[in-house]
């Protein structure tokens, strides 16, 4: 098992609403995108809810969620994982990126949104107790995975729960 690195945060200063994934799978890192794989609705998802057409290059997607004050980032910094399913994540192998760095360089966010219960679960896990009083400031909010494992609901179900972080900005 090889150990696998995620990517740098998109975010600007002035952020209010952070995303959070657990770990990018593997056509992500082979694009050195975020949601990279073609049946994952996160990118669908945003263009419904921010105009942020699946058109656009990723670099003007990611410029246009971040003028709408929304961070991109994920939970783990490395992890050992074969394939992309977040539950084939080596526990004993999980480090957590540095949050408590991001939230004093970010200090307007006040929302945090999971993509999924495993990026729920890592957080709370792996870094939740590393914030002491900062985290307690945070609004928490675990959204249905928009990975295409996550079948058990539609893309309509889905985009119907991920609204609230539209309402949120």
């Amino acid at each position: 098992m090889t150990t696998i690195h995620s990517f740098a945060p998109v975010s600007r200063p002035d952020a209010k609403i952070l995303l959070l994934g657990s770990m990018p799978g593997v056509r992500s890192l082979q694009h050195a995108q975020y949601y990279a794989h073609a049946r994952n609705a996160f990118w669908p998802i945003m263009a419904a809810l921010f105009g942020v057409a699946l058109e656009l290059p990723y670099a003007e997607r990611l410029r246009l969620l971040q003028s709408h004050g929304i961070a991109l980032w994920d939970v783990l910094r490395c992890c050992q994982r074969v394939g992309s399913l977040d539950a084939d994540i080596a526990e004993a192998s999980i480090v957590a990126n540095d949050f408590s760095g991001f939230f004093a360089q970010h200090p307007h966010i006040r929302q945090v949104f999971f993509n999924g219960a495993k990026a729920e679960a890592a957080f709370k896990k792996y870094v939740l107790p590393t914030l002491g009083s900062a985290g307690e400031s945070l609004r928490y909010v675990r959204l249905p995975s928009t990975s295409p494992a996550h079948a058990g609901l539609s893309y309509s179900q889905k985009l119907a729960q991920w609204k609230i972080v539209r309402d949120a900005v």
